[in-house]
């Protein structure tokens, strides 16, 4: 079991910059593929990038290509969502999530183990 805590989140202004972390304890980070997960005030929780178990795969939204980045430092065990270029449409509460199965990255059910959510307000 993996116990997930996110920090980094706030207000920041169009066009700025954030990085949301993402500490894990109890199993490393290398033994599951992490997601990182959105859920905006009446909407439903959508994925926004994952990143497999070895760092080769990186997988990420259409509407945050180019501007999000993922990474993972398994040394600190600890996975990373550098935001760029941010948009008042990215405003949300944001989830850390490990998955220990082979389905489908972008799928919410898939994982198992779910941070508590750190919010991400943006302004225009």
């Amino acid at each position: 079991q993996v116990q997930l805590v996110e920090s980094g989140g706030g207000l920041v202004q169009a066009g700025g910059s954030l990085r949301l972390s993402c500490a894990a304890s109890g199993r490393t980070v290398s033994d599951y593929l992490m997601g990182w997960f959105r859920q905006a005030p009446g909407k439903e929780r959508e994925f926004v990038s994952a990143i497999s178990l070895s760092n080769s795969f990186l997988y990420y939204q259409d509407s945050v290509k180019g501007r999000f980045a993922i990474s993972k430092d398994n040394a600190k065990n600890t996975v990373y969502l550098q935001m760029n270029s941010v948009k008042p449409e990215d405003t949300a509460v944001y989830y850390c999530a490990a998955s220990g199965s082979s389905g489908p990255y972008y799928d919410d059910n898939e994982y198992d183990y779910w941070g508590q959510g750190v919010q991400v307000t943006v302004s225009s």
